[in-house]
């Protein structure tokens, strides 16, 4: 394994923007590695020097990848106005910090081969990966596990209805505007890019319903999808043999799109 090495680059209004970038196994500068493009979630969250059952950069590292980790808007450890500064504003600041992130990381490291990027994310990370499937076509494929993808209905199935209100400044009664702002389902109409949808039957905090609403809006645009569903997981895929099949699922699905 490799140790972590961050970068710092400026993101929205100029705001410095650090990232970890994670090289893999057998490092050979002179050649080129695909990268995955790694987004928390939270959004109040962080990547750090850590090494967890889930999300590990060290298991997407492995399989040849360099792995870049950005710390955008909302993320914790830069003073609680950069934290905050994600509430209300989904979409605006930290997406281009971490499109500032992935621009400066494919310009800078050349060893990233640019003409195969991937992006990966969970919860928030997963509410951003469907708002970028709207919004870029950077990536050769994108994995959305747990994400926000219609930000009323999600309103309507939650269990936390103080984070949706805290984070979108209202309900969808009182303040219709941000969720419509907001909300990735108006937006996916623009996506060409081909999405991975995992999501857990028992995910009450993020409910299965978002991830059926994407699943089939991208069917129905003709976009490249699958859908890996898991009956007896929660917000979290926790047991061993199911964390065994989602790497294995994620790891197929970047192979696949990667252009020899």
């Amino acid at each position: 394994m490799n140790e972590i090495e961050t970068f710092t680059c400026k993101g929205a209004g100029g705001t410095p923007v650090q990232s970890i970038i994670l090289k893999p196994p057998f490092f050979d500068p002179k050649k080129k590695y695909p990268m995955v493009f790694l987004i928390h979630g939270g959004p109040q969250g962080g990547w750090n020097d850590d090494f967890h059952f889930r999300w590990n950069t060290q298991m997407f590292a492995a399989q040849g990848y360099v792995v870049v980790a950005p710390n955008p808007r909302g993320s914790t450890g830069y003073g609680q106005k950069f934290t905050d500064e994600i509430s209300g504003d989904w979409g605006g600041k930290a997406y281009t910090d971490l499109m500032n992130a992935y621009d400066y990381a494919v310009k800078n490291y050349t060893f990233i081969d640019s003409k195969n990027t991937f992006a990966a994310g969970a919860s928030y990370g997963g509410y951003m990966i469907n708002w970028i499937a709207g919004h870029t076509n950077r990536f050769n494929a994108l994995v959305s596990h747990a994400g926000v993808f219609n930000m009323e209905s999600m309103y309507g199935t939650t269990e936390e209805l103080w984070f949706t209100e805290w984070e979108m400044k209202g309900t969808p009664w009182t303040n219709r505007a941000l969720y419509e702002k907001f909300s990735p389902h108006r937006y996916i109409n623009n996506c060409k890019t081909p999405m991975l949808v995992v999501h857990g039957a028992y995910d009450f905090r993020v409910p299965e319903e978002q991830a059926f609403q994407l699943f089939t809006s991208l069917q129905r645009l003709g976009i490249e999808s699958k859908f890996l569903y898991f009956p007896d997981e929660t917000h979290f895929v926790a047991k061993p043999q199911n964390a065994r099949l989602w790497w294995k699922t994620v790891y197929d699905w970047f192979d696949k799109h990667i252009k020899k």
